[in-house]
């Protein structure tokens, strides 16, 4: 999950995992995988390091039970 602002800055959180793609023109705008749109004031590489980040907090713990 992370954090988005919105353009009208109000936040939401997204499930990561549901974001089917990401495009700048010239606002940014998030497909999510049911069709659904989110346009956003962040720019994509801001929302991939939000993702990144994420993913490495979630997979954080499992590889410490290696």
């Amino acid at each position: 999950m992370i954090h988005v602002t919105r353009l009208d800055d109000s936040e939401l959180i997204v499930n990561s995992d549901m974001i089917e793609f990401i495009e700048q023109t010239p606002d940014t705008i998030i497909t999510l995988t049911d069709g659904k749109k989110i346009i956003t004031s962040l720019s994509p590489e801001e929302l991939v390091d939000r993702i990144v980040a994420f993913r490495q907090r979630v997979m954080q713990p499992m590889a410490g039970n290696r």
